[in-house]
């Protein structure tokens, strides 16, 4: 499995992978317009990085995950100092299970360190059991400092990987 910088081309497709893995979620994430921001795919990949990964040698992407390099970024929550962030990681549903989602995020780590970050921060809902074990299993420690609810039915819980 390879993992490279999302192309022009697949931001439709990789856009209804990112809302079908969310829908395929119980709660309440989707309101407010959110699977609207998760769909665009364009708009992510001009304002941070979106990486994708791809089974195979020239299979369509089975996972993608966005990069916030730094605070400036308009994907940053919560970013401080010298930090990087962990946005919308999302495996189709039928690639799920099979370490795709562990590849994204071992990019993300390595992205943060050739970077020379401090910290990758990430947000997670409380019902996203099965992330929050692949976040521990990296290495990333609850921080409920930075715990948030973007809309009121939706907790985010922070987790933050220090790095160096």
């Amino acid at each position: 499995m390879q993992v490279r910088l999302v192309q022009p081309g697949e931001y439709e497709q990789v856009g209804q992978l990112v809302v079908a893995a969310y829908r395929a979620l119980p709660g309440g994430h989707l309101s407010g317009g959110y699977a609207a921001e998760l769909a665009d795919v364009e708009r992510r990949a001009g304002e941070a990085e979106v990486m994708v990964a791809i089974a195979g040698e020239a299979g369509p992407p089975v996972g993608c995950v966005t990069f916030v390099p730094d605070a400036s970024s308009p994907w940053a929550e919560l970013l401080e100092g010298n930090e990087a962030g962990v946005r919308m990681l999302a495996v189709d549903p039928g690639a799920q299970r099979r370490g795709v989602g562990r590849v994204l995020l071992d990019a993300c780590v390595w992205r943060a360190k050739e970077l020379r970050r401090a910290a990758l921060i990430l947000h997670t809902t409380p019902w996203m059991t099965a992330a929050h074990h692949l976040y521990e299993s990296s290495g990333f420690e609850r921080f409920p400092d930075r715990d948030w609810a973007p809309v009121p039915e939706v907790n985010l819980l922070s987790y933050r990987l220090v790095l160096g």
